[in-house]
């Protein structure tokens, strides 16, 4: 191994590394972006309310009803 040796790096690690150095604020809009539809905070009591409300399903739902 000669001693300029580089290590290597895929196209998609370029890539990312290239899209970070050109935008430096990416990263802070993605935090922003994931906390408006994952990081929430979830209300126990409507959770618990909507799995109460849920209808069973029948076993096959293509067969109509004989009763």
């Amino acid at each position: 191994m000669p001693l300029f040796w580089k290590a290597h790096t895929s196209d998609v690690t370029d890539f990312i590394a290239e899209l970070r150095k050109r935008d430096p604020q990416l990263e802070q809009r993605q935090r922003e972006g994931r906390g408006l539809l994952w990081d929430r905070q979830i209300d126990r009591v409507s959770e618990s309310e909507f799995k109460d409300a849920k209808v069973a399903q029948q076993p096959y739902v293509y067969q109509t009803k004989s009763d």
